[in-house]
């Protein structure tokens, strides 16, 4: 078998035993169980139904595929390996999420519930007029899905199989891509977050058993660290440290010059990067939107907050214990590994699907009756996943091995303008089209700019001197990012105040100072209505309160966590 060469001297299937056998079965099995129940339980021929799972979502299904589609097993091998190659600090990616959960279920949800929407893109339509600035966010995220997202989790999950399977790449790629893509196409929004909610259960109890096992081999945390700074690791990916682990591996913060990922990155250009994906990405504000009312939203948040705790004790720890050695449960850890696979990637395909039919495809035919929309909807999943195999042998070239680092760094160049566009769209009802527009514009030649550079001079190896321009060697990518941030947010006020401010008729319900809390009318063309029911606009009192005191004692938790580790 090909795959045999990447894996050294052990031998995939002398060691593939009938119990891991078993438990893959078992694991695609219910897989497809909970597939067609959801599927089955949901009305998927009408546009709310298979783009928003009717707006009847619960909040456990909801916070669990929050979880799930952020954990794709690029997340997961990334996480492990970062953490493997640099110790902690990368936990920063994970808890930072917190307070992102938080602003989008007490701040950005009602603002979109209110306005009706079923897309980011259709939001800043209506919040602004004119079409370009719908067209170019759809553009956008439809490319950051497909280079960021899509191709990094197959990559990784496809050569997680090749190394466990000795498989071939391509064939654990295409295999793979068939089971998902079935389900998001037949079953729309809710075949995805029900199986989520699964994955999810799969991905923490199965990355808990494994992590017991690997701390308890090891002999426990004392262990770790002592162990961790002895381990030279046997597969070398080129770093920093020249595979010697750093003297900082078991601390959260950093050194703002010369650490990997510094403290002042970590605190403010990645609550910029989080604020982008957490309340503005389509992947995950989709699942907010289907939510019953906005206590389960709120509660759905809430859980994926606390989810969002657990990667460093259960992937980033233990992808550190495997530098020192390589824990069994080979089933186990693929059905694991599978599942992190399948969530996300169920999760963009059908996110990408919805903004390319209901923001792309509804602009070139505006009288597409419903059952042409779900036919689109279902014909873009396909395409999806054709796209995706293409561009895995690009990605198998670049960055060094540290998927995680591309994915953050590729998105830290993209997505700063459009966190500064809806912050001042939610927040300053003076911003208007045109500098929302030319924010957007600038701020995507500045961020193209820094990835040529970065494209053009790639990070040194282990021991050659840094040649780069001063603009990457000293100015790091989470830097980069609230600088790139900044400048978008002077562009967008500055036009916006050379220029009419708009009418404040257009404003209504779509700022957070203009909401008025009733539910949502159906928008001119009948397709995006909010809740058949007022539930969204009278909160019962309880619930509101049992959400807000989670949320208080969630962030204690979080800040105890993060004054502990730093």
């Amino acid at each position: 078998m090909e795959g045999n060469s990447t894996a050294g001297s052990f031998t995939p299937s002398q060691q593939f035993s009938v119990a891991d056998l078993v438990v893959v079965v078992v694991y695609f099995s219910l897989n497809v169980a909970v597939g067609i129940w959801s599927s089955c339980r949901v009305n998927r021929n009408t546009v709310s139904g298979y783009f928003l799972a009717g707006r009847d979502m619960a909040w456990w299904p909801i916070g669990a595929s929050l979880f799930a589609s952020s954990e794709g097993s690029g997340l997961f091998i990334g996480l492990a390996g970062t953490g493997a190659a640099g110790g902690i600090a990368v936990t920063g990616f994970e808890w930072n999420a917190t307070y992102a959960l938080l602003a989008l279920a007490w701040v950005f949800v009602p603002v979109y519930i209110s306005s009706g929407i079923v897309t980011m893109p259709e939001y800043l339509q209506r919040r602004f007029g004119g079409e370009r600035i719908r067209m170019y966010l759809s553009g956008l995220s439809l490319l950051l899905s497909i280079f960021t997202k899509i191709s990094t989790d197959l990559y990784s999950g496809a050569l997680f199989v090749q190394v466990c399977l000795g498989w071939d790449l391509y064939l654990s790629t295409i295999l793979m891509l068939v089971v998902t893509g079935l389900y998001t196409i037949a079953g729309g929004l809710a075949a995805v977050i029900y199986t989520d909610a699964l994955q999810t259960l799969i991905m923490v109890l199965g990355a808990v058993v494994l992590a017991v096992k690997a701390f308890d081999e090891i002999g426990g945390y004392p262990n770790l660290e002592e162990a961790y700074l002895k381990a030279v690791p046997s597969k070398i990916v080129p770093n920093t440290t020249c595979h010697l682990p750093r003297a900082d591996a078991m601390h959260l913060f950093r050194d703002p010059v010369s650490g990997d990922l510094p403290w002042t990155g970590m605190t403010f250009g990645l609550s910029i990067m989080a604020t982008w994906y957490w309340c503005t990405d389509q992947v995950i504000v989709q699942r907010s939107l289907s939510a019953k009312s906005l206590s389960h939203a709120k509660a759905g948040s809430i859980l994926a907050s606390y989810l969002k705790m657990l990667p460093l004790f259960v992937i980033i720890m233990p992808g550190m214990i495997s530098r020192v050695l390589y824990p069994g449960l080979r089933g186990l850890m693929i059905a694991v590994m599978m599942a992190a696979l399948m969530s996300s990637l169920t999760s963009i395909f059908n996110s990408s699907s919805t903004l390319f039919t209901m923001d792309i495809w509804r602009k070139l035919r505006p009288g597409a009756s419903e059952r042409e929309l779900l036919l689109v909807g279902r014909v873009v999943t396909v395409v999806l996943v054709a796209l995706s195999v293409v561009w895995i042998p690009i990605l198998q070239s670049s960055s060094g091995g540290q998927l995680y680092v591309y994915i953050q760094a590729v998105t830290s160049y993209l997505a700063p303008p459009v966190t500064a566009v809806f912050v001042l769209a939610v927040f300053w009802p003076r911003a208007n089209e045109q500098g929302a527009f030319w924010g957007l514009m600038a701020g995507l030649a500045l961020g193209l700019a820094r990835m040529g550079l970065e494209l053009a001079h790639p990070v040194p190896r282990c021991g050659v001197p840094d040649r780069r321009p001063w603009l990457l060697a000293d100015i790091h990518y989470l830097h980069f990012a609230v600088l790139l941030c900044t400048a978008t947010a002077a562009v967008v006020v500055g036009v916006s105040l050379l220029s009419p401010p708009p009418p404040l008729a257009r404003l209504k319900d779509l700022t957070w100072w203009t909401l008025s809390r009733e539910p949502p009318q159906p928008s001119a063309d009948g397709t995006s209505q909010g809740p058949p029911d007022g539930e969204y606009a009278t909160e019962p009192p309880f619930w509101a309160r049992v959400c807000g005191i989670n949320a208080i004692v969630l962030m204690c938790v979080n800040i105890f966590c993060y004054a502990y580790f730093a």
